[in-house]
């Protein structure tokens, strides 16, 4: 299955976070893919403010993953792989066990994590051009 969206302002995003909050319904793990700046962080803000998260939402940068409540206490985990030099890192942070979770995973820098996901998941590519950004979501298995 994959769904395109093309965005060219922040009123289109929300229409593709509600899709992908949608479908947290039935998935779990979420890749998302672009480049530094292309939208990743402000989409996943957005799927979390979709799903009932009320405290603020940031980039993990520096902590590498930041944990939200949603409604129904639904556990969030989002996650910024891009200072991960190697899988000893992700072991050292129980990369295994959230995975294994029931827990909701958005995963920014996803290519250093993909070896530890063994069931379905959603991925994202976001790519920008001039001032708008197509978006393909697709469920892989």
């Amino acid at each position: 299955m994959n769904k395109n969206f093309i965005t060219d302002k922040l009123e289109d995003l929300n229409l593709v976070s509600k899709y992908l909050a949608e479908l947290s319904k039935t998935y779990n793990h979420f890749c998302f893919y672009g480049e530094m700046g292309a939208g990743k962080t402000t989409l996943i803000n957005l799927i979390c403010k979709n799903l009932g998260v009320t405290e603020h939402t940031s980039s993990p940068t520096y902590s590498i993953i930041n944990e939200y409540i949603a409604e129904s206490d639904l556990k969030i985990n989002h996650f910024d792989l891009f200072r991960i030099k190697d899988e000893f890192e992700l072991l050292d942070i129980g990369i295994e066990e959230i995975l294994d979770s029931a827990i909701i995973c958005f995963i920014e820098w996803p290519e250093k994590v993909l070896r530890f996901l063994s069931n379905e998941y959603v991925e994202i590519n976001i790519e920008t051009k001039n001032e708008k950004r197509e978006i393909n979501i697709s469920i892989i298995s």
